[in-house]
């Protein structure tokens, strides 16, 4: 059962760790067991929304996750049932309809994929490089797969995208009647090479698009101004720019939660996803997760149920509740706080980077052989981070 469809089961789900709204079933980030890392952003096109209950592009991120034991298998994944059940619904839980299409970003330990779609019909872009790290937030940024030694440094290869179609003539695979769709529609003669970007984006941008444009170009300008040197740290720094409009913290808006997914190529080593799982990462604390055996449940950041759920009821969202975790709860009070007393504010926000570089160092530690973690150490690692995180606040 997805957020408004039901659809066949498979024989054998992977873990997943997710980020996601707590009202729907998908979510917008996340990664599975065997180091597969997705993300999504809504993007609008030529192709005309649909308004019709079907798969959101958060379903497809988590049914990729779910299904897919690579990138390319997770890619797979999402085009099958994207083909099949087509995207749409509302992504948003209020009753004005909200809908949008959708942009991927996929990766694992050896490659990494853009993916973006118009109705059912994709085109997908492998991204080619080195070494790579990933970088996932309602903003995302990606670069291909990283082999880890300390620092872990990026070398060539990188690629963003920032609700806009991005893939022009460099696609690796598409829709089987993606140019016929486009040539059908007058929107491509069928003379020159074809660009996905080109073809399918709308003639006229609403004005949404036009601020993510520069998005786009902001994200693209500081891989390129840190190309060669990049760590987690630099993503990490990325996501919390502010000027670029990457982190969002204006007109009611906010950036919801961040990840970044530090993927070695070397098997041996574990991938290790870093979580805000809460509001803002320039004011959030970016936590490790690793997926191990017996890993210890985290109550505090998983939100409340509701026998009665809105979002479920028909016709839906016809009332509000209240979804915020406990931590949400606290970094929000904590927050306030830090707007009535700047000084106090800037001493806890000095400890919460204190608390992500001893997470960091002991991350680092771990990916460079130096330091070997107990099994039962990583099981509650991100149990006792965020443990931490609301002493802190409290």
């Amino acid at each position: 059962q997805c957020t408004y469809l039901e659809i066949e089961q498979v024989e054998r789900t992977h873990a997943v760790v997710l980020s996601r709204p707590a009202w729907l079933w998908g979510a917008e980030m996340g990664a599975n067991e065997h180091g597969v890392c997705v993300g999504n952003e809504g993007v609008w096109t030529r192709e005309p929304v649909g308004e019709d209950e079907a798969l959101l592009g958060m379903d497809l991120v988590r049914l990729g996750l779910e299904r897919g034991s690579s990138a390319r298998e997770a890619l797979e994944v999402i085009t099958v049932l994207l083909e099949r059940y087509g995207q749409g619904g509302s992504c948003k839980e209020e009753p004005v309809s909200f809908v949008y299409h959708n942009t991927f970003l996929l990766a694992d330990r050896t490659e990494a994929w853009v993916l973006e779609t118009a109705g059912r019909y994709w085109a997908a872009q492998q991204i080619r490089g080195e070494r790579a790290l990933v970088i996932l937030g309602r903003r995302g940024v990606l670069s291909p797969p990283l082999n880890l030694t300390p620092p872990p440094a990026f070398a060539e290869g990188s690629r963003n995208i920032s609700n806009q179609l991005s893939i022009g003539r460099e696609i690796t695979a598409e829709h089987v009647g993606l140019r016929q769709r486009a040539r059908s529609q007058g929107w491509w003669t069928g003379d020159g090479e074809f660009s996905f970007a080109e073809v399918f984006s709308l003639p006229h941008q609403p004005a949404r698009m036009e601020a993510a444009k520069a998005r786009y170009r902001a994200g693209k300008e500081l891989l390129r101004q840190h190309a060669g040197h990049i760590t987690a740290e630099t993503f990490m720094a990325i996501l919390r720019d502010k000027d670029s409009g990457i982190c969002v913290d204006s007109e009611g808006f906010r950036t919801a939660g961040s990840m970044v997914s530090v993927l070695p190529q070397d098997p041996a080593l574990p991938c290790v996803h870093f979580f805000t799982a809460t509001p803002d990462p320039s004011r959030s604390v970016f936590k490790p997760f690793v997926f191990v055996a017996n890993i210890k449940p985290v109550p505090q950041v998983r939100s409340p149920t509701f026998r009665d759920d809105p979002a479920k009821q028909i016709p839906r969202f016809q009332s509000t509740v209240d979804r915020r975790h406990e931590l949400y709860r606290r970094h929000q009070a904590a927050l306030e706080l830090m707007e009535r007393d700047q000084e106090w504010g800037q001493k806890l926000l000095q400890t919460l980077r204190d608390l992500e570089k001893q997470g960091l160092e002991g991350m680092n530690a771990l990916l460079g052989g130096s330091v070997a973690h107990p099994q039962e150490e990583l099981a509650d690692l991100f149990f006792d981070c965020v443990e931490a995180e609301m002493k802190f606040y409290t």
